[in-house]
């Protein structure tokens, strides 16, 4: 059985920073292309980041450019998510999602190619 659980959210002050971490279970996610969305209250889902299968090409959201970094550890079967300079417009429900494509390398943002989300972890910044 898939699984995606997310951890790490919680409340931060404006400009502070928060890990996220995505444990994947039942398949070998060094095999799809893995990516971070969130969605926000009253909004729709948003894709923020994703990242190859071997971790060497990255991609994100021009919101978040120059303040998230996303990265993989293969061998553990875990994708992150490092947010830094967090502002009350990331606040959101954080989910990672696996590419419904095996073996695609393309990091594509685009939602409706992600098959199996996790429950997502909040993420709320506020002061």
């Amino acid at each position: 059985e898939v699984q995606l659980v997310e951890s790490g959210g919680g409340l931060v002050q404006p400009g502070g920073s928060l890990r996220l971490t995505c444990a994947a279970s039942g398949f070998d996610a060094s095999k799809y292309v893995m990516s971070w969305v969130r969605q926000a209250p009253g909004k729709g889902v948003e894709w923020v980041s994703g990242i190859s299968r071997g971790g060497d090409d990255t991609r994100y959201v021009e919101s978040v450019e120059g303040r998230f970094t996303i990265s993989r550890d293969n061998a553990r079967n875990t994708l992150y998510l490092y947010m830094n300079s967090l502002k009350p417009e990331d606040t959101a429900v954080y989910h990672c999602a696996r590419r419904r494509a095996v073996y695609n390398d393309y990091v594509t943002s685009a939602v409706s190619e992600y098959e199996y989300w996790g429950q997502g972890t909040q993420v709320t910044v506020s002061s």
